[in-house]
C-alpha cells in the first residue's frame, strides 16, 4: 500500500470564518505553485456564519477531521491475498511460504473475511491424533487430494467430495481387506489388481493407487460401474499416507470466533493496546465496507508515516485537532500570540501582528503574484469582515482594511452590504441547542497555570444577545465540568454599540474579571464597553490581571 503523500491545511476546533477560508485559500495557494496534493480540512462543526458565506461564493465545505492521529489507511499494511475456504492446506502452506506470512486470510468471492489460518494450527493438525475419518468430516474433494498427491483423477468426478468413511491402507491380503474395509472408505493400494478389485467390489468411494501404477479397463469399467473414483499418484504407499491430510480444506482448521480485525479508519494508537493484549502476529484490515483488504503486524507500526499538516489561524495545542502530537506539522501561519504548541523539527511559522489570517493570504497571493479568483476573494473578504467586526476590532490594521477593500472588488460585492448579511446570517440562532451556540467560537487557554475557556457571540441584534443570555447562562457550569475547567467565559459582543457583556462562571471567575478590567461585576455578567475582541482585549487583559496577582 502506498503511503498517503496528501498534506492538510486545518484550522482550529470549533472553527470560525477565518479559519475556514484561511484553510481553503493556502490549499488553493500551494496547489498552485508546489508538487503535492493539498487538501483544506476543518477541524469542527462550520457555524452560521460561514456557512453562509460558503454558500454565497459557491465553495465547497472542507472535509471534516476531527482527529488528526495516524490511520491505518496511511501506513504500509501487508496486502496478502485472501484464500477460499475450499483449498487444501498444502496450497494454503505454499502460500504462506512464498508470502513469507504466518497468518493467512480466508475469503468468500465477495471478499468477505470468513476465517484465518496460522502456521501454528497446521503443525497442530499434525500433532492432533486425528482418526482415520478426518477427511470425510472434512468433506475433501477428490480434486484437492489428487492435486495433493501430484496425482490425477482417472476415472470417477474429480469434483465430488469425500464425505463418508475412513482412510484406510489396503495393505492386506483380499481375504482380510473384506473384514476390514468398509462402504465408503477411501483406500491407499498398490498396483496388484486383485487387491483393487476387492476394494472395489467392497463399495470403497475411491482407491488411490501408488507409483503410477497402470488401471486396467475391467478395473475402470467396475470402479464406473460401483460410483468408485480412481485417482493415479507417483508416489509410494507411505509417502501418500504422510500428504494425503494435507488435502484437507483449510476451512476445516480455520478460526472463524471472535476474530480480532481492525478498520483502516482505526487509529495506530487506540490499536496497540489490542495488539499487546492478543499478540498475535497478523490482524486482518477491512476497509469501510467491511471488505477484507491485508493484515498489519506490529512491525508496521514502526516507522509508520503521521499526517502531515499546515496549521493555519491557531498555535495552541487546546485548540488544535485531537491528537495534534501525532502528527507531523509542517507549517503554521498564524495572526494570534504565541501558544503552546511544540514540533519535533523547525517549521516554516509566520506569524503576523494583523486583525486575521486571511490578509496574511491575500499578501501571499500578491507574493507570489498569483490571480485571486473572485471566489476565493470573496471567502477572504468574508474572513476579515468577520475577525475585525467590519474593521471595528482593536485587533483591526490599515493592512486589513485595504485588503478587504481590494478583496471585494473582486469578488463584486459592497462590503456594508455583505457584512450586514453575514452577521444576520451568523447570529440567527434561534433554533440551535444552548450547546451548539456554545461551541459556535469557543477556545480553550491556559495562563499562569489557569486553564480556562472563552466563547464568543457577535451580532448587530440587542435583542438578541438578550436572548442568547438567557439561554447560556445555565448552560454554562455544565461545560465548565465538562472540560475540566477552573473557570469559563462567554463574550456576547454587540458590534453595533463596540461593547461587550461577558458571562461567566468559576472558582476564580470574578477575581479574573476585576483585576483585568476593573469594573462592577453583576452576579452573572460584567459590562465590558469598548471591548470586541477575545484575542486584543480579553485574554491580554486576563493575562496581566494574574500576573500582577500572581506577582
Amino acid at each position: 500500500m502506498k503511503k498517503d503523500s496528501r498534506v492538510y491545511i486545518i484550522g482550529h476546533k470549533n472553527p470560525d470564518t477565518d479559519s475556514i477560508c484561511s484553510a481553503i485559500a493556502y490549499a488553493d495557494i500551494k496547489n498552485r505553485t508546489e508538487q503535492g496534493t493539498f487538501l483544506a480540512r476543518r477541524a469542527g462543526q462550520i457555524n452560521e456564519e460561514t456557512e453562509y458565506v460558503l454558500k454565497k461564493f459557491n465553495v465547497r465545505a472542507p472535509g471534516y477531521l476531527p482527529d488528526v492521529g495516524t490511520q491505518i489507511k496511511e501506513i504500509d499494511i501487508h496486502e496478502i491475498e485472501g484464500v477460499q475456504g475450499n483449498i487444501s492446506i498444502k496450497k494454503a502452506w505454499e502460500k504462506m511460504q512464498a508470502e513469507g506470512v504466518v497468518t493467512l486470510p480466508i475469503t468468500s468471492q465477495e471478499n468477505d473475511l470468513q476465517g484465518l489460518i496460522t502456521v501454528s494450527d497446521i503443525a497442530q493438525s499434525y500433532m492432533d491424533a486425528y482418526d482415520s475419518s478426518v477427511m470425510s468430516q472434512a468433506r475433501t474433494q477428490y480434486r484437492s487430494i489428487a492435486e495433493t498427491l501430484d496425482g490425477e483423477v482417472i476415472d470417477g468426478n474429480e469434483h465430488g467430495y469425500f464425505i463418508k468413511g475412513r482412510v484406510v491402507i489396503g495393505a492386506f491380503h483380499p481375504d482380510m481387506m473384506e473384514n476390514y474395509i468398509h462402504p465408503d472408505d477411501l483406500v491407499i493400494l498398490g498396483n496388484r489388481a486383485e487387491d483393487q478389485l476387492c476394494a472395489i467390489e467392497m463399495e470403497a468411494s475411491c482407491i488411490v493407487v501408488g507409483l503410477g501404477a497402470k488401471i486396467s479397463k475391467s478395473i475402470k469399467k467396475l470402479a464406473s460401474d460401483h460410483d468408485c473414483v480412481i485417482i493415479s499418484s507417483p508416489h509410494d504407499t507411505y509417502t501418500i499416507a504422510r500428504l494425503i491430510n494435507q488435502s484437507i480444506p483449510v476451512k476445516y482448521l480455520m478460526t472463524t470466533k471472535e476474530l480480532i480485525t481492525f478498520n483502516s479508519n482505526d487509529f495506530v494508537d487506540q490499536i496497540k493496546d489490542v495488539m499487546k493484549q492478543y499478540r498475535h502476529r497478523d490482524f486482518p484490515v477491512l476497509n469501510s465496507r467491511g471488505k477484507y483488504m491485508g493484515t498489519i503486524s506490529r512491525r508496521n507500526l514502526i516507522g509508520n508515516q503521521r499526517k502531515r499538516l499546515i496549521l493555519v489561524d491557531h498555535n495552541e495545542k487546546s485548540q488544535a485537532a485531537d491528537n495534534i502530537e501525532e502528527a507531523e506539522i509542517l507549517e503554521i501561519i498564524d495572526h494570534h500570540r504565541l501558544g503552546s504548541l511544540e514540533t519535533i523539527q523547525p517549521v516554516l511559522f509566520r506569524n503576523q501582528p494583523l486583525g486575521c489570517t486571511a490578509t496574511i493570504m491575500y499578501q501571499m497571493y500578491h507574493e507570489k503574484r498569483l490571480e485571486i479568483h473572485p471566489e476565493i476573494a470573496g471567502l477572504l473578504c468574508a474572513a476579515i469582515i468577520s475577525d475585525t467586526l467590519m474593521f471595528r476590532s482593536p485587533t483591526c490594521t490599515p493592512v486589513d482594511k485595504s485588503a478587504a477593500e481590494d478583496l471585494a472588488a473582486i469578488a463584486g460585492i459592497e462590503i456594508e452590504v455583505f457584512a450586514t448579511e453575514m452577521f444576520r446570517a451568523g447570529s440567527n440562532l434561534k433554533n440551535k441547542s444552548a450547546e451548539e451556540i456554545f461551541y459556535q467560537d469557543f477556545k480553550k487557554f491556559i495562563l499562569e497555570e489557569e486553564v480556562f475557556g472563552v466563547g464568543q457571540i457577535n451580532s448587530m441584534d440587542k435583542e438578541e444577545l438578550k436572548l442568547i443570555r438567557d439561554r447560556l447562562m445555565p448552560h454554562l457550569p455544565e461545560e465548565c465540568a465538562k472540560h475540566g475547567l477552573k473557570e469559563i467565559f462567554f463574550m456576547l459582543t454587540n458590534i453595533m454599540e463596540e461593547s461587550t457583556e461577558l458571562l461567566y462562571y468559576g472558582e476564580h471567575a470574578s477575581e479574573m474579571i476585576r483585576d483585568a478590567f476593573h469594573v462592577n461585576l453583576e452576579e452573572e455578567s460584567a459590562q465590558l464597553p469598548g471591548v470586541v475582541s477575545r484575542k486584543k482585549q480579553l485574554i491580554p487583559a486576563f493575562m496581566m490581571g494574574l500576573q500582577q496577582r500572581n506577582a
